[in-house]
């Protein structure tokens, strides 16, 4: 889906091809485009792997591509990071490690030793575990005093009038609250409400309504989809199985899981995938609280906001605008931007103090080429967060 929405609206030569300046995660500035039409060929290849990942057909390899293609692609633009891309990112790798390939795939089809109708039970915990980081940690974000007011939700439902049904009520202040504290609620609960049987089939029509009216209302993509599909990973492991077989009538086979002896001692092999787990689980429960290491709050300076679930908590309405000024001369004049960034660029790099300071560094370097050799470049950005009067991000005098 991905890969073909990329290729329909061709958005490969309008974010990676095109542009001559890209925003850059710190550590990763050397993740750069394929010159050329090369990012067509990388584009094609991602789909590729995904599709073999999708029929287990070379798994362990087609993993792999899709892993460091997709989060190549990731990586280069910074202004285009929504959070699912980077669960995605994570997920990929994940699968790199688990052995889906096992049945129910080409791999298993023309290799028969390798099917099973196991497989060990921390790949699907792994799962279960990183979907409930993103769920658990997007509702701790919304305990804040904006969400808690109802903002930015306010300002969405307010763009939604000619919405059915509901379009008749997104300006009351009960609905606004249903949403902004629904959402909140769903975010902390949905997990627990999966993992216990006797609420799941209730949490998934819940998740269901969840996903879609998020589908409908806002415009992110392919990341409802994904979170429905991937809540089935909550179900009893054999339910595909079963499903199966009383719907075809087909007498089920018991696949008994191997137990452990009372003696039984890990392997290394065991013992390093138990460590390892146990790094990466850390990692992934520690990197979100990194924004409290930085002052003032992420939602404003930015600072921690990435890879850390802070999902739909800010509304940032911004104007920016570049000045030269040569300080022999005291000559100041408005710097054209649009030939060395594009409109989605433009779009993120106003609300990120750190993303406007990157693209400064880029833009003194082509003052330099155009023959100025003493130049100051300088930025008014106003911004207004969550319906606030507008303010400075940056100190223009700098």
């Amino acid at each position: 889906w991905h890969v073909a929405k990329y290729f329909q609206n061709d958005g490969i030569a309008f974010y990676y091809i095109k542009p001559q300046f890209h925003l850059t995660f710190y550590g990763f500035e050397w993740v750069r485009p394929w010159p050329g039409d090369w990012m067509y060929v990388h584009f094609a290849v991602m789909g590729l792997a995904a599709l073999c990942v999708l029929l287990g057909c070379c798994y362990r390899v087609a993993a792999v591509v899709l892993f460091l293609t997709f989060t190549q692609q990731f990586l280069i633009e910074k202004s285009l990071y929504q959070n699912h891309y980077y669960l995605m990112s994570l997920i990929s790798f994940l699968m790199i490690f688990i052995p889906a390939h096992r049945a129910c795939s080409v791999d298993a089809l023309f290799r028969p030793a390798i099917e099973s109708a196991t497989i060990p039970a921390w790949t699907i915990w792994l799962l279960r575990v990183q979907l409930g980081i993103v769920y658990f940690y997007g509702g701790l974000a919304k305990l804040n005093g904006d969400w808690l007011r109802g903002w930015p939700m306010r300002i969405w439902l307010g763009r939604h009038n000619d919405f059915p049904v509901l379009g008749s009520y997104v300006h009351e202040e009960w609905c606004v609250m249903f949403f902004s504290y629904g959402g909140l609620m769903f975010d902390l609960l949905i997990v627990p409400m999966l993992l216990w049987r006797p609420t799941r089939i209730p949490a998934v029509l819940i998740a269901l309504f969840f996903h879609l009216m998020n589908a409908n209302l806002f415009n992110i993509g392919v990341f409802p989809w994904f979170m429905i599909g991937a809540t089935m990973i909550y179900f009893s492991p054999s339910w595909p199985r079963t499903l199966l077989h009383k719907l075809l009538q087909i007498p089920g086979k018991s696949a008994a899981p191997p137990t452990l002896s009372k003696n039984f001692s890990p392997s290394r092999g065991q013992k390093w995938t138990a460590a390892l787990l146990g790094i990466y689980i850390t990692l992934q429960l520690l990197i979100p609280f990194r924004q409290f290491l930085y002052p003032g709050s992420a939602i404003w300076t930015e600072e921690g906001h990435f890879f850390a679930w802070q999902m739909m908590l800010r509304e940032k309405n911004v104007g920016i605008r570049f000045y030269a000024h040569d300080p022999t001369t005291g000559k100041q004049g408005v710097i054209g931007v649009r030939p060395y960034i594009s409109e989605r660029q433009m779009r993120r790099l106003g609300k990120d103090p750190e993303m406007i300071l990157d693209f400064v560094h880029y833009l003194h370097g082509k003052m330099l080429e155009l023959g100025h050799e003493e130049v100051e470049i300088r930025v008014l950005a106003l911004a207004s967060l969550n319906g606030r009067k507008p303010q400075l991000l940056v100190d223009p005098e700098v």
